[in-house]
């Protein structure tokens, strides 16, 4: 990423290919990150398996270092704006690591060799503590791009409408979980259900027209 970004002058994830290694390197630092703080080492296989779907999928995609579009000739925003979505959705994906890890292991520990349901939820809660503002910045600072580029703040672009409801996913996760109370299988619920949200959004331009549709972004 570091020899792609000095080569091509601007953050290494101008098109699909180069997003997707992005996106799984995003998953495995966050997962590293976090696995510092809290002892979550034996559900390292979700996000490894999500990372190395995002590899291979790259390697199916061209690699070609090509001229972006008019819209995205701002190397600085487009750096900044694409880190948040590198950094956010490879923190969502360790909570919904978390998620999946506390839906097979229950609130009575079933599993021996997976970490506590206590662990896990609080995993699942502190990622998404992390990127919900990051994700939230990303959101306003691509509406501002939006303006520059296209001359208009909001369109409900596909992509930006999908962004939109993943975002509201984990404003509801908060909420549920800060003023109702709702920790355990809802919440754990609710985080698998926003990386599905994460993950249309990072692949529902394939298929639905839009302004975003340009280098497969």
């Amino acid at each position: 990423m570091l020899i792609r970004a000095f080569i091509v002058g601007r953050g290494p994830w101008g098109n699909m290919n180069e997003f997707s290694i992005a996106f799984g390197f995003g998953v495995l630092a966050s997962y590293l990150y976090l696995g510092r703080r809290y002892p979550i080492r034996t559900i390292g296989f979700l996000p490894l398996g999500v990372a190395l779907f995002l590899f291979g999928y790259a390697m199916t995609l061209s690699a070609t270092i090509e001229p972006l579009v008019p819209a995205l000739q701002s190397p600085l925003i487009l750096t900044i704006h694409v880190a948040m979505a590198m950094i956010s959705y490879g923190i969502f994906a360790v909570s919904f690591a978390a998620g999946v890890g506390y839906l097979i292991q229950g609130p009575k520990d079933r599993v021996s060799w997976l970490p506590s349901h206590k662990v896990l939820d609080e995993v699942g809660y502190r990622a998404v503590i992390i990127g919900f503002p990051i994700f939230a910045t990303l959101i306003i600072l691509g509406s501002w791009w939006a303006s520059i580029a296209w001359g208009r703040y909001w369109g409900w672009d596909p992509k930006e409408t999908a962004a939109l409801v993943t975002w509201l996913i984990y404003a509801v996760y908060l909420h549920a979980r800060n003023q109702r109370g709702w920790a355990g299988r809802p919440s754990a619920l609710i985080l698998v259900i926003g990386f599905a949200a994460v993950l249309f959004t990072y692949f529902g331009n394939l298929y639905f027209s839009g302004l975003h549709a340009y280098s497969g972004l």
